[in-house]
């Protein structure tokens, strides 16, 4: 069987208020280039060959800064109802792709790396799952959704902060939002998405549960590197992402520097 192609999801629809710029979130600079363009370069190099790019506030902005990027679509999500919902809008492009491999991500994450993602994309094939997420272990966990697992090892399902109980607390691999999805599926379990919690949103982490559900194969992978969950919702945030750019960069220059 041919290997799919690698399509691939930028959510990048949020304002982000607490970064305290008018800017939309995904053009807020990181040493100087908008932080999506890290992403872009990461899908490139992994070997995406579509990507589609969610947009939101002030849309137009950020259709223009990528003006001059190849393979690149967009699709509006005039309302932020959720990670789910901006899936959602993209179900009219994805339905060209039915079996193609579609790789989901955050526009704020511009520390992926293309051989992370590369390796997820190796092991789905490999595997023959239906979901692949891509995970790490973090020392400290605080905030992210934790990856529960049954007694054999296998995927079990994924639990936020404010639901986990104190022994889910102690789990240390935590999902990073990077999802690899076979693209009928997805399409599928996003049909079949409601939005039933306190913030009436439809949520992406909803998506593994009814694909298990209906007996499909999930797989968590902890390939991805702790750097690589530092996105960016802060000035803070931004600061310390810059500083683990920069120190990455020290690297190649400097051998002594330790890997993460």
């Amino acid at each position: 069987m041919p290997s799919p192609e690698l399509i691939a999801v930028v959510l990048a629809a949020g304002k982000g208020t607490r970064m305290m710029s008018d800017l939309p979130k995904v053009l807020v600079p990181v040493l100087g280039r908008p932080m999506i363009e890290y992403v872009l370069d990461t899908l490139e190099q992994a070997g995406s060959v579509q990507t589609v790019v969610v947009v939101g506030y002030r849309a137009a902005d950020v259709q223009t800064t990528l003006a001059t990027r190849s393979n690149l679509t967009f699709v509006e999500q005039r309302e932020q109802l959720g990670t789910g919902h901006a899936v959602q809008v993209c179900a009219d492009v994805l339905k060209r792709y039915t079996n193609a491999a579609v790789l989901v991500v955050a526009g704020d994450s511009p520390m992926l790396r293309a051989d992370s993602v590369q390796k997820v994309f190796a092991e789905f094939q490999a595997s023959c799952a239906s979901c692949l997420l891509g995970t790490a272990h973090r020392d400290n966990p605080f905030g992210l959704g934790r990856i529960v697992r049954d007694a054999a090892g296998n995927f079990a399902g994924i639990v936020e902060e404010k639901d986990a109980s104190p022994e889910q607390k102690q789990i240390t691999e935590v999902n990073l939002s990077c999802y690899l999805f076979h693209c009928g599926d997805l399409l599928d379990a996003l049909s079949k998405l409601q939005n039933n919690n306190a913030q009436c949103e439809f949520y992406l982490t909803d998506v593994p549960a009814i694909l298990q559900r209906a007996g499909k194969k999930i797989v968590a992978l902890p390939v991805l590197k702790p750097s690589e969950a530092l996105s960016i919702n802060t000035p803070t945030e931004l600061a310390a992402v810059e500083a683990e750019l920069l120190r990455q960069r020290s690297k190649k220059y400097d051998p002594g520097v330790g890997d993460e």
